[in-house]
């Protein structure tokens, strides 16, 4: 029996691949599916399902590709109902994988198709359970995703189909059990999960808020939904693209790596109106880019910012990269839905300036810098991009909270004519908020490189009184 957790920090994903006597499934698989094809020609074993967990709201599972590549059946818990062809499993049926048995367990309450699959040795104990977005470590899924999905669900009966499903499905299982989730800290699934991406089951229902034995159904929904905040816009249409089918991934690398001259690419986006979305580091971009560019850097949340901030998943877009990065970019953009990259600036930034055509900048400042502009200048503006949950906990004295997650919003509060100071936790955050507002028009936005941790480890600033953060949403 092989057990393998493949892990991916830009989502905080899970996906699984379990093998026994040549025969493999592999739960919630990413979009690039050849890693998994590779790994089971590898082992000289066969592909005999792909399991879903539910309908993914944070990315576009592979399981179509993979499921035509390598002759799977894609296969769902009861609820689902999507447009290919897949098998239906009931509630308590038994799977089996070689000598291993997987038992379907119906979960709703994330989701109302919801399900966890429970694995069983050859000797018909149970070893793990994969909780999709049922179960996390510290956590539990996030009841207000599928609200839209029928005119009577809430969050609030979401929130109870959830409690029951954990106490009747999960809590009466073994101590000793292995919970694989669908997602770590990070994920937008849930609002504070654990860095750790498996646990024993009896050390979370020792541990997890969500599980504790004395709680009500009413204290649990009232906790659960405490401190949710809504969800990024791309959610939804992820969801749409995993109900109802998407292009193969090769397609779409194909299309997406289309090398294109200084000329072509500037023909490009004036034609089509493409955005054009730079990905280097920050630092780097500051220094140089094409004009009206958006900046996410590939080193970082890349493709859950994307979702953020970009609203259409078809939105046509052009790419300015780091040189070798261009089918890295391609693929992570699919990961979240984003099929229409139209190509990408052949030899970068550098190709461009060296044809002579225009080029912005964006001006940095260091903490310390900062700190003498404060000096000098009281009524200095300074805008913190952070999350909510993470400007509550600590911040800078007399400074407006401008959440990038909710840019259009925040962006109301800033005044084209005046010049503000921005900053988030690092410096990776602050530049695509800059950028995006630089090409909107406002070009006085200066970015403090190294964002909070920088300007609090210079010990030059007053700072709130640190408050620990319910949520991390």
């Amino acid at each position: 029996m092989k057990i393998e957790q493949i892990y991916t920090g830009c989502l905080a994903q899970g996906a699984y691949y379990i093998e026994s006597e040549g025969e493999a499934v592999v739960i919630d698989p990413l979009r690039e599916v050849k890693p998994y094809l590779e790994k089971a020609k590898r082992n000289n074993a066969r592909i005999k399902y792909v399991f879903e967990t539910h309908f993914h709201a944070d990315f576009v599972s592979g399981h179509i590709d993979l499921a035509k590549e390598s002759g799977a059946k894609i296969v769902y818990g009861p609820n689902a109902q999507p447009d290919f062809e897949f098998y239906s499993a009931k509630d308590g049926e038994e799977l089996k994988v070689g000598k291993l048995t997987f038992k379907v367990l119906h979960t709703p309450g994330h989701t109302m198709e919801s399900t966890c699959y429970l694995l069983k040795d050859e000797q018909g104990k149970d070893i793990a359970i994969f909780t999709g977005d049922t179960l996390f470590i510290g956590d539990v899924g996030r009841p207000d995703l599928a609200q839209k999905v029928a005119a009577d669900l809430t969050q609030d009966k979401l929130a109870g189909y959830l409690f029951d499903s954990l106490r009747n499905k999960i809590m009466p299982l073994a101590d000793e059990l292995i919970v694989y989730p669908a997602h770590g800290a990070g994920s937008a699934c849930g609002k504070n999960m654990s860095k750790e991406t498996s646990d024993t089951l009896g050390h979370q229902k020792a541990t997890n808020y969500a599980l504790r034995a004395n709680m009500t159904k009413e204290e649990f929904i009232k906790e659960v939904t405490t401190g949710l905040v809504a969800p990024p816009q791309y959610f939804p249409l992820n969801v749409m693209m995993n109900i109802h089918g998407y292009d193969s991934i090769e397609e779409v690398l194909k299309r997406g790596t289309q090398a294109l001259s200084p000329e072509a690419f500037e023909t490009a986006a004036n034609e089509t109106g493409a955005l054009i979305l730079d990905t280097r580091d920050a630092e780097t971009f500051s220094k140089g880019f094409v004009p009206n560019s958006i900046n996410i850097g590939i080193d970082g949340s890349f493709a859950p910012w994307v979702g953020s901030m970009i609203p259409d998943v078809k939105q046509e877009i052009l790419l300015v990269t780091d040189e070798g990065r261009e089918e890295e970019v391609v693929t992570r953009l699919a990961r979240v839905g984003y099929d229409h990259s139209l190509g990408y600036l052949k030899g970068g930034f550098n190709a461009w300036k060296e044809a002579g055509k225009e080029t912005d900048q964006i001006k940095r400042v260091s903490a310390e810098e900062l700190a003498e502009i404060v000096a000098k200048d009281n009524d200095t503006d300074i805008l913190d991009v952070r999350k909510e949950s993470e400007f509550k906990s600590e911040h800078l004295l007399n400074v407006e909270n401008t959440p990038l997650d909710f840019i259009n919003e925040s962006m109301l509060k800033v005044d084209k004519n005046k010049t503000y100071y921005v900053h988030c936790a690092g410096g990776y955050r602050s530049m695509i908020f800059a950028s995006i507002l630089r090409a909107r028009g406002y070009d006085k936005l200066i970015d403090v490189r190294g964002g909070f941790k920088a300007i609090k480890e210079s010990g030059k600033f007053n700072l709130t009184d640190y408050v620990c953060p319910t949520t991390l949403l």
